[in-house]
């Protein structure tokens, strides 16, 4: 199949939304509801996609199941063929793709024009570039073999939603594993893109395969599935307790999910600090997983914490994501801004101080699901706002005694993820971040090493996100005795 057939890919304003893509082809659901993609910032309804149901699900694992034998046997530079047209193809349609996402999340324009259409294509290209020389990676020779899990479900939430999907299906096809996705069912659009696209460049059927759907019945039907090998889910903790329970006993599970506390300790420099920790907090909407939402900093320099933060998060303009001006967009569903808003109403109630922000809509953006950029102060262990994860621009400043005490907070909610730890030297730093209890600890506003482990600990998760670019979360490990 030559290049040029990339250019047949239809836009995304011809994709029939009717339909699931199984074995394929497009076909009808065997679901007869729908669920409705409402725009986050008008609050209409962009389009309808079927809920797929359990009959559906059964269909899609059948046709991975029946494509698995083929395409793990693929070579490595076949399999690379695939997800470097994958890649330009991402490439060709990320006006579309931005558009799209935008739309269905809320996400501004610009912000997803240089994350959530850049991302996807650059994670493909990543996972293209692992298969080279793949063969002979092992230093045990060849009494030591690598071969695909099987067929993966991959379940992913809306903050980010190709991004997420992208680290999961581009890892399962470089490994030689096949999918079923289930995307969020506030934000599956830009899945269909993908559908499209992957159909558009010769991938064999069956090796991809999208059912849309409701969590509590394609959802659980994908991970329960006795022919689903392994399951991949980004999102709350809420949920991810519900597929670790929902999953087959035998059943590969990675499950990441959030939570986040930033330590700034004594000699830090906290106006940095308090800069970047707010810069995470608020920028797509507090949307991303590791969007930091407790700021812990020493009992003598709260007020000046507080006061650094409050003036920090006053720049974030709220707005449409089409307006340039926008820094926050609406959250991606009117659900996750009843749940922050109702959060933020809890917290005043309980004793928290208002800094700036609210749980008020915006006086200029009535209609959409907008929420304030928030700063409470005066937050203790015990408020129900320490322990929950809010899905939101919101950060709450918190007052530590001693290291001990810092380490207790930050460990309050149960999850470990990622941190942040800011200290006068970078030793400092880094021995209190060994003291965590966390997954992944950024060091002094470091930035990501993509090749590094990201797994979290505790509630965040059972194998970490594959983001981390590795092929081996994807496949199982054999020894061959001679």
């Amino acid at each position: 199949m030559s290049d040029d057939t990339l250019t047949g890919i239809p836009a995304a304003g011809l994709i029939d939304r009717t339909t699931l893509y199984i074995g394929g082809a497009w076909v009808a659901p065997r679901g007869e509801g729908v669920i409705e993609v409402v725009d986050p910032a008008t609050e209409q309804v962009l389009a309808t996609v079927p809920a797929g149901d359990a009959k559906d699900v059964d269909t899609a694992v059948a046709a991975a199941r029946a494509a698995l034998p083929g395409w793990s046997r693929t070579t490595p530079a076949k399999r690379r063929f695939h997800l470097d047209r994958l890649h330009r193809a991402l490439l060709g349609r990320a006006e579309e793709i931005a558009a799209t996402i935008s739309a269905e999340t809320g996400t501004p324009l610009e912000a997803a024009r240089a994350v959530q259409a850049a991302l996807p294509a650059a994670v493909v290209s990543s996972y293209a570039d692992l298969l080279t020389g793949s063969a002979s990676r092992d230093a045990a020779g060849s009494s030591v073999i690598k071969e695909p899990v099987g067929v993966v479900a991959a379940i992913t939430s809306g903050g980010d939603p190709l991004h997420r999907i992208a680290t999961t299906v581009g890892g399962a096809l470089a490994a030689g594993a096949t999918v079923v996705l289930k995307p969020s069912g506030s934000a599956p659009l830009s899945a269909y893109i993908l559908a499209e696209i992957l159909h558009g460049i010769g991938l064999p059927a069956g090796v991809f395969n999208l059912v849309t759907g409701t969590g509590p019945v394609a959802g659980e039907a994908l991970v329960a599935h006795p022919g689903v090998v392994m399951v991949s889910f980004t999102g709350s903790p809420r949920v991810g307790r519900r597929i670790a329970e929902a999953a087959a006993t035998f059943t590969r599970r990675s499950l990441d999910v959030d939570g986040r506390s930033v330590v700034v300790l004594p000699g830090a420099d906290l106006p940095d600090a308090v800069r970047r920790t707010v810069g995470e907090a608020m920028a797509g909407g507090g949307r991303a997983r590791t969007a930091p939402t407790r700021l812990l900093v020493p009992a003598d320099r709260c007020d000046e914490a507080v006061e650094l933060a409050r003036a920090a998060t006053e720049e974030y303009t709220v707005g449409a994501p089409d307006d340039p001006a926008t820094r926050v967009g609406p959250l991606s569903s009117l659900a996750r801004r009843d749940r922050v808003r109702a959060c933020l109403e809890q917290a005043v109630a309980e004793g928290a101080r208002l800094v700036t922000g609210g749980p008020e809509a915006p006086d200029h953006l009535p209609v959409g699901a907008y929420v304030r950029p928030t700063v409470l102060a005066g937050v203790t262990e015990g408020m129900a706002v320490a322990r929950e994860e809010i899905p939101g621009p919101v950060l709450l400043v918190m007052a530590y005694r001693d290291e001990e005490e810092a380490l207790r907070i930050a460990g309050t909610t149960g999850r470990g993820a990622s941190a942040a730890v800011f200290a006068g030297t970078r030793a400092t730093a880094v021995e209190f971040a060994r003291r965590m209890d966390v997954g992944t600890v950024v060091i002094n506003g470091g930035s990501a090493y993509p090749h590094a482990p990201s797994a979290g600990t505790r509630q965040s998760g059972s194998g970490g996100e594959p983001e981390v670019l590795r092929l081996d979360d994807f496949q199982w490990t054999r020894s061959l005795r001679f």
